[in-house]
C-alpha cells in the first residue's frame, strides 16, 4: 500500500509538472527567439536615420561599427548596387525590399530581417541583417535544464513527503494486521495501539474490544466446563462408596480402580480448564510418554474383551506441539473408537514413529469391519466431501456422538499436522495422526489438513 500511494503521488506530480513545465519551456523558446529578432530589428532601425542623410563613407563606417558591436552581419544595399558593411548576397528578400517592402523571412538557418528605406533621391536603400539559429535559441537549453532540475527536485520532494505520509498511514495498518495474527495464534492479551487517521483509530478500538470480548467469553466457557466437571465429583464419590461396599474384594478393587481413573480424568479436565483460562497451558509434551501411558490404560480393558494389542513405540522422547491433556484425549478417542465400533476379540495395533521434519506419527489400526458407510453430508457441515464426514463434529454413521475423530483431528491441526483415514494392513480402519514439532523445531510446510486415502 505504501508503494502504491507513492506511485499514485508520483504519477499525479508527473502530470502536473508536464502540464506546467512543457508550456513554460515552449514559452521560453519563443521569448528567446522574439528577443533576438527584436534586437536585430533595433540594430537595423538605428541605421535608418543615417541612411537618408549620411554620406556613403560615414554610412559605411556606421554599418561596420554596428556589425562589430552586435555580433551579427549588417549590410546596406545602396541604389547604385554598392554594398556597405558585412558582405552578403542579394537574396530574394532584398530584391523584394527594393520595391519598398520591409519584411522578416524565416529560413532554415535563421531569420533574415530586411528594412526598406525610401526618400533618397537616388532610390530605395535596403538594410539587411541575419539572426542565426544559435542566436535564436541562445540560453534556451540552459533554461530547459533549470526547469528539468526544478521538476526533478519537486518530484523527489513530493515523493519524500508522500512516503512519510504513507508510512504514517500504513504503520497503524501493519500493527493492526500483526495484532490480528497474534489473536489468531491465541495470544488473547494482544492489543492494538490506536494511531493514525480517525478511521484507523476506530478500527483499533473495535479490534481491542473484540479481543477483550473473546477473552471474556472463553474465560466464562472454561469456567463453566471446570464447574461442570467439579460437579461430577459428587456422583463419583457415591460410586466409590458403592464399589467399596461390594462383597467380592476383587470386584470392589476393579471397580474402585476404574473410579480412580475417572476421577483423575475429571481432575485433569478441571486443571486444564483453569490453565487455559489464565493462558499458561503447556503447549509441548512427550508423545512417547503420553501414548505409552494411555495404551497401558486401555490394555487392561483389552484383556477383559479378548483383544490382542500390538504395540510398536519408539524409546526416545518425541516432543510435539500439543498439550499432554489434548494428546491423551486424542489417543483415548482413537482407542475408544476401536472398542466401541469393533466386536470383542478384534485385534488392533498402535504404532508411534518420528515424523520427517520433526514431530511424531501415531497410527491406530484394527482388524474390524473398517470404516462404515457414510451418509450424505448435510448442508450445515459446510459442504465437506463424504469421505471426510467421520471427522465432522457431531456427525456419526455408527450411532455415537461423533466427537472422537474430531477431537483427534483438532489436536493434529493445532500442532500443524493432519489426520489421515485409510484401510489398514489388518483389513480394518487405519487412523494416522501426524503431530507437528514444537515451534522452535518446526520446519516450513503445508498447513494442517485432512486427507483420506
Amino acid at each position: 500500500m505504501r508503494a502504491r500511494l507513492s506511485l499514485l503521488v508520483a504519477a499525479t506530480m508527473c502530470l502536473v509538472l508536464l502540464a506546467f513545465l512543457v508550456p513554460l519551456a515552449v514559452l521560453l523558446r519563443t521569448v528567446a527567439r522574439d528577443r533576438a529578432v527584436v534586437a536585430a530589428s533595433a540594430d537595423v532601425q538605428s541605421l535608418v536615420s543615417l541612411v537618408g542623410t549620411a554620406e556613403p563613407a560615414a554610412l559605411r563606417l556606421s554599418a561596420e561599427q554596428l556589425a562589430a558591436t552586435s555580433h551579427r552581419p549588417v549590410t546596406v544595399f545602396l541604389p547604385d548596387g554598392s554594398v556597405l558593411g558585412s558582405p552578403a548576397p542579394r537574396t530574394d528578400a532584398v530584391e523584394l525590399a527594393v520595391r519598398g517592402h520591409s519584411l522578416t523571412v524565416d529560413r532554415p538557418d535563421g531569420y533574415e530581417v530586411v528594412v526598406a528605406v525610401q526618400g533618397r533621391p537616388d532610390g530605395t536603400v535596403v538594410i539587411r541583417t541575419f539572426v542565426s539559429r544559435a542566436e535564436l535559441t541562445q540560453g534556451v537549453n540552459r533554461s530547459w535544464l533549470v526547469l528539468a532540475a526544478l521538476g526533478v527536485t519537486l518530484l523527489l520532494l513530493g515523493l519524500f513527503v508522500a512516503d512519510r505520509l504513507a508510512r504514517n498511514l500504513v504503520a497503524p495498518i501493519a500493527e493492526l494486521s500483526s495484532v490480528s495474527h497474534r489473536l489468531a495464534r491465541a495470544e488473547l492479551t494482544a492489543r492494538a495501539r490506536p494511531a493514525g487517521p480517525p478511521e484507523l483509530r476506530r478500527v483499533a478500538g473495535a479490534l481491542n474490544h473484540l479481543a477483550s470480548r473473546i477473552q471474556e467469553l472463553l474465560r466464562d466457557e472454561r469456567e463453566q466446563v471446570a464447574d461442570l466437571s467439579h460437579r461430577l465429583r459428587t456422583p463419583l464419590t457415591s460410586l466409590r462408596l458403592e464399589a467399596e461396599s461390594l462383597a467380592d474384594p476383587a470386584d470392589a478393587a476393579r471397580i474402585t480402580a476404574r473410579v480412580d481413573d475417572l476421577e483423575r480424568a475429571v481432575t485433569s479436565l478441571i486443571q486444564q480448564g483453569r490453565r487455559r483460562s489464565t493462558g499458561d497451558a503447556a503447549r509441548v509434551c512427550d508423545a512417547t510418554l503420553v501414548v505409552r501411558d494411555r495404551v497401558a490404560f486401555w490394555s487392561v480393558l483389552s484383556e477383559d474383551t479378548g483383544r490382542t494389542v500390538t504395540l510398536d513405540l519408539v524409546t526416545e522422547p518425541l516432543p510435539v506441539r500439543v498439550p499432554a491433556d489434548d494428546l491423551g484425549a486424542a489417543v483415548d478417542a482413537l482407542l475408544g473408537n476401536v472398542f466401541a465400533h469393533t466386536p470383542e476379540g478384534t485385534a488392533f495395533a498402535v504404532t508411534l514413529r518420528p515424523r520427517p521434519g520433526g514431530g511424531a506419527q501415531l497410527t491406530v489400526a484394527d482388524a474390524g469391519p473398517g470404516l462404515p458407510g457414510v451418509p450424505e453430508v448435510p448442508r450445515q457441515s459446510g459442504g465437506v466431501p463424504a469421505s471426510m464426514t467421520p471427522v465432522i463434529r457431531g456427525i456419526s454413521s455408527a450411532g455415537s456422538t461423533g466427537l472422537g475423530l474430531d477431537i483427534a483431528h483438532r489436536a493434529a491441526q493445532a500442532s500443524g499436522g493432519r489426520l489421515c483415514l485409510s484401510t489398514g494392513p489388518l483389513g480394518g480402519a487405519r487412523v494416522s495422526l501426524e503431530l507437528g514439532p514444537p515451534a522452535d523445531r518446526a520446519t516450513p510446510g503445508s498447513p494442517a489438513a485432512f486427507t483420506s486415502a
